[in-house]
């Protein structure tokens, strides 16, 4: 599984080069999911993290999920948060903070640093459909893992809001680029040539927004709409208001996590 093009793979760094982009995404859904308990509490909640665990999350990005999670970070013998853009560590630090068990690194999840065996945990959130060759991403990931450890990887389906978006704003082909490349629908046949044993888990969730202008920011930060990243804001918005009802835009959303074992 490849991605594209070099073009691609540039665009992804740009996107992830600092953590303005993903704080706008990370707001907008704060603040417009009418699932309260939010995704990063939920993805936590899910986690089976023991006293002593050496942990080690893969694109940590701005360390969000972390932050009010001291209890879990305490139980951490080891917890590693790396991620492969420097500014992303940076801001990250910032959220987290420097603890004697934490370490940072930068991390290209195709070569990780570590001998085999070295984690109980393996998260990988978000990221692993931006990854240039993701066999050997899952490759690298199981063979650091431990025999009995679990490796948690959250990610979108492919029936999410982008293509509705998509289709309001007339695009196709090159104007719109879906990445599928590791989706609830497919992951698991992805994992499954490392894992024996994975299980899906879904976060029910929708957007309910009542201020277009938030959407139009948030809708010029996705690569894969990145044509409306050239528009200017009130044209987008123009384009939004005749799917408005009350003033307020519904859409649906759909993520979800992966959890998967070496061993049954």
């Amino acid at each position: 599984m490849k991605m594209g093009s070099s073009n691609d793979k540039e665009a992804v760094k740009a996107q992830y080069a600092s953590s303005k982009g993903l704080d706008t995404r990370i707001n907008f859904h704060n603040k417009y999911s009418t699932n309260k308990m939010g995704f990063s509490h939920w993805l936590t909640s899910n986690y089976e993290i023991k006293e002593g665990m050496k942990v080690l999350e893969l694109g940590t990005g701005t360390g969000d999920m972390w932050k009010g999670k001291d209890d879990l970070i305490s139980k951490c013998d080891k917890l590693v948060l790396s991620d492969f853009s420097e500014g992303m560590l940076d801001t990250a630090k910032k959220n987290v903070g420097e603890r004697t068990n934490i370490e940072y690194r930068q991390i290209d999840v195709q070569n990780i640093p570590f001998e085999d065996r070295s984690f109980d945990v393996v998260i990988a959130n978000m990221m692993l459909y931006h990854v240039p060759d993701i066999d050997k991403a899952v490759s690298e990931i199981g063979r650091v893992l431990k025999s009995d450890g679990v490796f948690y990887s959250a990610t979108y389906g492919e029936h999410n809001f982008n293509d509705i978006i998509a289709e309001w704003f007339g695009l196709a082909g090159e104007n719109y680029a879906p990445n599928h490349l590791f989706t609830l629908q497919n992951g698991s046949d992805i994992l499954g040539k490392e894992f024996a044993d994975i299980e899906v888990r879904r976060y029910e969730d929708s957007l309910h927004v009542t201020d277009l202008e938030d959407l139009a920011d948030y809708l010029q930060s996705l690569k894969a709409l990145h044509s409306i990243g050239t528009m200017k804001r009130d044209d987008i918005i123009k384009l939004l208001l005749p799917h408005a009802e009350g003033g307020a835009i519904d859409l649906q959303k759909e993520y979800g996590t992966f959890i998967a074992r070496l061993q049954l």
